[in-house]
């Protein structure tokens, strides 16, 4: 994962509320399976198998969210699994095509977790985060990125 995605997510999950975080965790998997494929495509093994093992990280978060009280819960539990399956056959048989289809039904989800985050109006999970303000600042092409209250207490203390 580049950088800049780096930034994007982490800028994301500050703003984010509960259903947002689970819709940034499969953009996340999403990153870093494309990754994935394309350091296979450039013959970086080892790059490959990385971006598969956080891949499969960022679904064990997707697991741990799951409320198991939910009937739905059990059902996506054992999609999770099965992908995890999957990408680990994928990493240890270097069989990059299996990494598509995953991709794909990750998709879908996904999908189902934006429509479900447009009509979540509950406030973000972190807070006394700092507040990001972004601008064409110093230029007419040139787009720069400011923190605002860097000196305030964000609520850690030593």
């Amino acid at each position: 994962m580049k950088k800049e995605k780096k930034q994007e997510f982490t800028l994301r999950i500050t703003r984010a509320n509960k259903t947002q975080m689970i819709v940034i965790l499969y953009d996340m998997v999403l990153v870093y399976l494309e990754d994935a494929l394309e350091a296979f495509e450039q013959n970086d093994y080892k790059e490959y198998k990385w971006n598969i093992e956080r891949g499969k990280d960022c679904i064990d978060e997707l697991l741990n969210s799951l409320h198991m009280e939910y009937e739905i819960a059990g059902i996506l539990r054992g999609l999770y699994f099965f992908y995890k399956r999957e990408l680990t056959t994928a990493a240890v048989q270097m069989k990059q095509e299996l990494i598509s289809p995953v991709m794909h039904m990750l998709r879908e989800l996904k999908e189902s977790y934006e429509q479900i985050a447009s009509q979540d109006t509950s406030a973000p999970v972190m807070e006394n985060a700092q507040t990001i303000y972004a601008g064409l600042t110093y230029g007419k092409d040139s787009l720069n990125v400011s923190l605002s209250d860097q000196g305030t207490n964000r609520g850690f203390c030593v």
